[in-house]
């Protein structure tokens, strides 16, 4: 009886429910897309860590990390690439010469790190083609080319076919220098990589620190990610003593905020519901003040005031439910579409977020698997914002509200 009266009470001023199921509605509504924006702006960061920066996972003498110096180079590369290359896992790896070094150029100087490449590999793992802006892709046989990325290209003035000296230490402990060409100007998602990452030929970066096709860096790309947990294992026994990263620990600020952003999401859910709350609560506190005459009748012909505060509440609660299913298909109609189309917020901070590796197109995605979470969320929130009006509801005794 109670869950019928108040299914009817919602609709004997159809204006005052509506205001409380759009109120709900948009509190839905924004709490997906808040869900689905930070979700797609995850996502995009993942792939461009793996497509663009590490790789799934990395291999490196166990001291190179810490201590990037020449002789830290892999013994026996040609062991690991056999493998890798029958690995079923394995959809690409690139080989890289590496050193610190200083470049310099009529207009200034920088300290950078000389990655030394076999371009057909990086074209693969790292996409290094689909990054070029001017110029192009230094060929493997062009030992005097250089590629540089735009913020470093912009912070020293540099242009193309600029003379431009590297100096590094060779594996003698020797300062050695060589002049390049600049062939091209690169730009990623990561500003802090484009001002410190430089690209040569393998064969000139080797020559330059003395050393015989030895290699510091093996990147490696797999054909799912689903199977790097599985490959990191299997490396490690199979190579115990070599260092076998996976992009996790080789981009920990990234990782960070992939295991964090249920908890960022969550709290401004929190802050949207909240919000909402007022709304939904000031106006159930306008239909019990003018229903008082009501619910005293109610209670002069023995209703309980248990029964009267679980009907206000009930009231609240359908119409939370009622938003639900017209809301939240078209919040998966509307994030799907911008998923696929993408939200450009390039007009919004282009710069910051090219600074921090985030791209300025994000394609939402909403997680179905927190829908539930978010829907329980909801119904907490109508039933907090019920209590004070249901509360208010008995508060006068039978004589006051039918006097009033």
């Amino acid at each position: 009886m109670t869950i019928k009266i108040a299914w009817r009470n919602i609709w004997r001023n159809k204006i005052r429910s509506l205001i409380i199921i759009v109120s709900v509605s948009s509190g839905l509504l924004a709490g997906m897309a808040v869900i689905s924006l930070y979700e797609g702006m995850m996502r995009s960061r993942v792939r461009t860590v793996i497509e663009t920066e590490t790789g799934h996972i990395q291999i490196h003498q166990k001291n190179f990390l810490n201590d990037r110096m020449t002789e830290y180079y892999i013994p026996n590369p040609q062991l690991i690439s056999d493998h890798l290359k029958n690995d079923m896992s394995v959809r690409a790896f690139s080989e890289r010469t590496i050193s610190e070094g200083m470049l310099s150029t009529a207009s200034g100087v920088s300290g950078v790190s000389i990655i030394g490449i076999l371009p057909q590999n990086e074209i693969i793992v790292s996409g290094l083609d689909q990054k070029i802006k001017e110029g192009f892709l230094i060929p493997r046989e062009d030992i005097n080319g250089i590629l540089i990325g735009k913020k470093l290209s912009q912070k020293l003035k540099i242009h193309l076919g600029q003379k431009i000296i590297l100096t590094v230490t060779d594996s003698a402990g020797n300062l050695t220098s060589s002049a390049f060409r600049l062939r091209g100007i690169y730009q990623s998602d990561n500003a802090l990589i484009d001002e410190v990452n430089v690209y040569v030929s393998q064969q000139s970066i080797q020559a330059m620190l003395t050393l015989k096709n030895q290699i510091h860096e093996i990147s490696v790309l797999l054909k799912s990610d689903e199977q790097m947990d599985e490959c990191l294992r299997r490396y490690k026994i199979k190579f115990p003593d070599l260092a076998i990263d996976s992009w996790k620990s080789l981009s920990p600020e990234t990782n960070l905020l992939v295991t964090t952003v249920d908890y960022y999401s969550f709290i401004i859910l929190v802050i949207l519901f909240i919000a909402i709350s007022f709304g939904i609560m000031n106006t159930m506190m306008m239909s019990v003040l003018e229903r008082r005459y009501e619910t005293g009748m109610m209670m002069a012909l023995g209703m309980g005031k248990y029964k009267i505060m679980y009907m206000i509440i009930l009231e609240t609660i359908f119409l939370s439910i009622i938003s639900i299913p017209v809301i939240i298909p078209m919040a998966l109609m509307t994030i799907q579409y911008y998923g696929e189309k993408g939200i450009d917020l390039s007009g919004m901070g282009k710069d910051m977020m090219y600074s921090f590796g985030f791209e300025t197109t994000i394609y939402p995605v909403f997680p179905i698997e927190k829908l539930p979470s978010l829907i329980i969320l909801l119904f907490i929130t109508a039933i907090i914002s019920s209590i004070l009006p249901t509360w208010k509801s008995v508060q006068n005794s039978p004589i006051q509200a039918l006097r009033n």
